[in-house]
């Protein structure tokens, strides 16, 4: 199922914000706009993300040049919410509920951009990592920890990608209560990496960028979190932010 499979249903969301309780219906109309601009900016911020780890992981230069190129609409996208949002809070003046929508708005293209950036990354050190040929035998086994927590990378974020759809918070409290254990993948990648490049001095600089590819899904993870902060902070009002689960 597709993102925007999974957000053609704005019910869950406007039941738990009360968006349809304007007495303008162009209000209305504009707080779900928004919602529906966030969650397409996610979609194409996970396929970002999916096309950069596969173009590391299969050496695949070609793919690799179109995530460079498509960070340009992650950026636009990004800057044409903010001019949304800033338009509404000069517009209507929103409060309480409607307020925080508008914030944690603001907040999360910020966190998408930058996870966007995170994929630019990935495909930068995938074109580089083509013309090593790292991904023959010696790359094998830290490609196979990368391809791991990938995996969990890309499954974290599309559960928080519904939950932000359904404003589910018992979802997004189970991903930010168990960002340590993607934390503790990439100290094992890297770990790994460090006995690699001293085993091997001539692959010092391609574990070197699996490293950094690495770093780069172990930070993607860091702004799922922040996402899924966002939700309680929208849904119940709560700043969840730095362990502060009271």
């Amino acid at each position: 199922m597709t993102t925007s499979e999974k957000t053609s249903s704005p019910s869950g969301f406007t039941s738990k914000l009360h968006l349809d309780k304007h007495i303008s219906r162009r209000f209305n109309e504009e707080l779900e706009q928004v919602r529906t601009l966030v969650m397409k900016m996610g979609e194409l911020v996970e396929q970002q993300v999916n096309d950069g780890l596969s173009a590391v992981l299969n050496a695949d230069a070609t793919l690799a040049e179109q995530v460079i190129e498509r960070d340009k609409k992650v950026n636009s996208m990004e800057l044409e919410i903010d001019e949304y949002c800033t338009q509404i809070l000069a517009r209507r003046q929103p409060a309480a509920s409607d307020l925080r929508l508008i914030v944690s708005v603001i907040k999360s293209i910020t966190d998408l951009e930058r996870m966007g950036d995170e994929a630019v990354k990935f495909g930068k050190n995938a074109i580089k990592l083509a013309r090593g040929n790292f991904a023959e035998e010696e790359g094998a086994r830290p490609l196979v920890e990368l391809k791991h927590l990938g995996k969990h990378i890309s499954e974290t974020l599309n559960t928080a990608l519904i939950a932000y759809a359904q404003m589910d918070t018992d979802a997004a409290y189970k991903i930010i209560e168990n960002d340590n254990i993607i934390d503790e993948e990439f100290d094992n990648i890297s770990r790994l990496l460090v006995t690699k490049m001293m085993e091997n001095p001539r692959e010092i600089k391609n574990a070197l960028r699996v490293t950094w590819c690495a770093r780069a899904l172990e930070r993607i993870g860091d702004h799922t979190t922040n996402l899924c902060e966002y939700i309680v902070y929208l849904v119940e009002g709560k700043d969840v932010r730095h362990g502060n689960m009271n």
